[in-house]
């Protein structure tokens, strides 16, 4: 046998691999942690591949990570059109008039009530509003030959109106249904809305998809935010951008446990990230380093210099007033990666707000600083008024080292055109060494001191670079 097909049945004891070579996990928002990882564990080594049209929270989390490769499917059928999605409170009227519009076009309708104790209710409620109808209801506890022979009538058009529980909302194919009611749709998570909506507009037609819910103000904060996102992502192939903001409501979960959502509290989400990427790349280049190969080889992470400055370096609130549009610049300054990066928000700033006050300029020459130390294996640099301390790191840190540029390092600061800053040396746990600027320069305002020992790095990078071309 080489390929098996079958539901969690796969994972109990008594299911045994000899060896398996692909794991591939349909609709994988229904299964959890423990589910998807058991086969995983018992071999390691398995591909997997994971398909679904929202994916959950912590599965596009390690995605994002680069812990997993992504690829989007996001060209819809030919001819399909988005269905039309409207929030609504209980309106028997709203309900009557959907119902016989569908039925005027010899369409069908599924109207889904997730309590198997209150379908026979629906049923006799639907059937006063639009006593013509044909309804019947079906739910997941009928005996199978009675489901099967409910579902054959549906799909011959026997059917104007089916009342079910989330049994629909995946596996089912109905062209001829192109209007779904959902009621109580804010007991649903945003993938569940989103496959059960996809369960009409499946032809040409035009669909259209009711969510019933209490009054939006009785409502818990998320419940509304998910039925916002629901209503404003009804384009063909959306489900990406709707489990991006699944992640950004519910949070990413546990990516080394069972919750598959969730926020981290303790940390703070960006320091989590960056803590995260940092890790997935470290790992990428060291231990499973002989996954990668030519190109695909992701490069040795580099370390980030640490700062500490005398000035003050800030956005002012009377430079940039709005806190979003402040923290939006804070997090774009600590992003950039590039000198380039800074100069281009350097003019955006200027643009949009207005000559730069001190305290900006010092920002934006402390984070070129850093860009520019950072490659170099400068662990830390204390600017201080008369001085500057770059601290290098020592054998035992574990950090990368940038030898060429060490080695270049102690050699320039003995030539004569570095006499002026007076270096000096120490050596304990760090290596440190201590230039200070020129007397010249000795009352230059902190935008100078910080472009001057901007400018003195790149000059030593530089020369380390034509000395190693040179020994080549």
């Amino acid at each position: 046998m080489d390929i098996v097909i079958g539901t969690h049945r796969l994972v109990s004891k008594d299911v045994h691999f000899n060896d398996l070579g692909l794991l591939v996990i349909d609709e994988e928002q229904h299964f959890g942690v423990e589910v998807k990882e058991k086969l995983r564990e018992q071999f390691p080594g398995v591909d997997t591949l994971t398909m679904s049209a929202t994916p959950i929270p912590r599965t596009l989390q390690f995605s994002m990570l680069g812990a997993r490769d992504l690829s989007i499917v996001s060209t819809p059928p030919k001819n399909r059109q988005p269905v039309e999605t409207l929030i609504t409170d209980y309106d028997a009227e709203l309900i009557e008039t959907a119902i016989r519009r569908e039925i005027n076009r010899d369409g069908q309708v599924f109207f889904l009530h997730n309590r198997v104790a209150g379908l026979e209710e629906m049923q006799r409620t639907i059937r006063e509003l639009v006593p013509s109808a044909r309804i019947v209801y079906a739910h997941g506890q009928m005996p199978a030959r009675e489901l099967e022979k409910i579902m054959m009538d549906v799909m011959q058009k026997e059917v104007d109106v089916l009342i079910s529980t989330t049994i629909i909302g995946s596996g089912l194919d109905i062209s001829n249904a192109n209007t779904i009611i959902i009621n109580r749709a804010d007991m649903f998570g945003l993938s569940d809305l989103y496959q059960l909506r996809g369960r009409v507009g499946r032809s040409e037609r035009k669909a259209y998809c009711y969510l019933i819910t209490p009054p939006l103000h009785t409502l818990k904060r998320e419940a509304v935010q998910r039925l916002a996102v629901i209503e404003s992502f009804t384009e063909l192939g959306s489900g990406f951008s709707i489990a991006l903001r699944d992640l950004d409501i519910r949070g990413a979960g546990n990516l080394l446990g069972a919750e598959q959502s969730g926020y981290i509290h303790e940390l703070g989400f960006d320091l989590y990230q960056k803590m995260l990427e940092e890790t997935v790349a470290g790992l990428k280049s060291t231990e499973f380093s002989h996954l990668f190969s030519g190109d695909a080889k992701p490069p040795a992470p580099t370390g980030t210099c640490d700062l500490v400055f005398f000035c003050d370096a800030l956005i002012p609130e009377h430079f940039i007033t709005a806190t979003h549009e402040r923290f939006g610049f804070y997090e774009k300054i600590s992003k950039a990666r590039k000198a380039e990066n800074l100069d281009t928000l350097n003019k955006e700033l200027r643009d949009r707000f207005g000559p730069l006050p001190e305290e900006v300029e010092h920002l934006l020459l402390l984070a070129k600083l850093k860009i520019t130390a950072s490659p170099l294996g400068i662990e830390k640099i204390e600017l201080q008024a008369k001085t500057i301390t770059f601290v290098l790191p020592g054998e035992e840190s574990g950090e990368p080292l940038n030898r060429e540029f060490l080695q270049h390092l102690f050699t320039a600061v003995q030539q004569p055109e570095m006499q002026p800053y007076n270096p000096g040396f120490s050596f304990d746990k760090k290596n440190e060494t201590h230039p200070s600027p020129p007397k010249s320069d000795a009352s230059s305002s902190p935008s100078a001191l910080i472009e001057h020992y901007t400018n003195l790095l790149h000059q030593l990078a530089d020369s380390a670079k034509e000395e190693q071309a040179e020994a080549l």
